[in-house]
Parts: structure tokens; C-alpha cells; sequence
């Protein structure tokens, strides 16, 4: 790995997902790479580190602990900031509603949500997100496609460096 790799230049604007892995990557990864700005590659060898099975193991579906953890190892820390699993699913907030009250607009917001019968995971800032839906793009949440799906977590997301 080259050290421009090794240690991405932080920047306080929005990191564009660098997918090279040649090959569909999910949602977790997806996030943490624009969280980041590392290369999905790093951070699924992360997650993959966490789990204990061969660097270049695909994922296809990640917990929390695992995204926490490779949030850590690439210099973010992960904080449950709400939760509605005490909530009917049809009771818990909407993305849409939950972006109508007030929050700090320059935290990172990793949300859990329902889509289907799967969970997907997130990530806002501001009045923009970025998940494999939008191709690794950060684009307006009104303009997304998840305005009405229900939230089951919200974690806040601050870097250590």
C-alpha cells in the first residue's frame, strides 16, 4: 500500500466512496470509505480483521460492533446517540422527520435503517447523505431515496485526529 493510501488528507468537505475492489461492495464499507476517504479495500480488510477471516473476505452485511470497530482502527469514534428498537416499527421516526428537528449540522450521523425486510446503514451530514444508493455520492436527503424509511439507530461520528 502506498503511504497517499495509508493516511488520506482530512478535509472538512464530503469524501466521495473510492470502490477498489472490482466488485459490488454493501453498505457498511460504503459508509466508513466516505467517512474516511480510505479506499473500500482498507476498510473492509478492517471489518474483515474484526471478524477474524482472510483480509479479502466480500462482506455483505455488517453489524454494529463491526462497523465501530473499523471506525476506530481508521481514527473515528463511534456513539450510540439513539435508538428506537423500544418502538413498533411503524412508531419509529422517518429519515424525513427525524431531518426536521433540530441537530448539529457538521456531526456525522450514521443511521440504521429499514429498508425491506434488511437493515442499511446511512451516513448524514448536514442536510446531505451518502450510501450505496446514491453510488457513493453525497446528495441532498430530499432529493434521496430513503425520506421515508424508519430509523432503528443513530450513531454520532467524531473523528480522534
Amino acid at each position: 500500500m502506498t503511504d497517499a493510501l495509508a493516511h488520506p488528507m482530512r478535509t472538512s468537505g464530503l469524501n466521495k466512496v473510492k470502490n477498489d475492489t472490482g466488485r459490488t461492495a454493501f453498505c457498511g464499507p460504503y459508509i466508513l470509505s466516505a467517512l474516511t476517504g480510505f479506499p473500500i479495500s482498507r476498510v473492509e480488510r478492517e471489518v474483515n480483521r474484526f471478524r477474524r477471516v482472510d483480509d479479502d473476505a466480500p462482506i455483505k452485511g455488517t453489524s454494529a460492533m463491526e462497523v465501530a470497530a473499523a471506525a476506530t482502527e481508521l481514527g473515528w469514534e463511534m456513539t450510540l446517540h439513539d435508538t428506537f428498537w423500544h418502538l413498533e416499527k411503524r412508531e419509529r421516526p422517518t429519515l424525513w422527520s427525524w431531518m426536521q428537528k433540530p441537530r448539529n449540522a457538521w456531526v456525522y450521523y450514521l443511521l440504521a435503517i429499514h429498508r425491506g425486510k434488511d437493515g442499511h446503514w446511512i451516513l448524514v451530514k448536514g442536510v446531505k447523505l451518502c450510501d450505496t444508493y446514491t453510488d457513493g455520492k453525497w446528495q441532498f436527503v430530499c432529493d434521496g431515496p430513503h425520506r421515508g424509511t424508519r430509523i432503528m439507530e443513530i450513531y454520532q461520528l467524531k473523528s480522534r485526529g
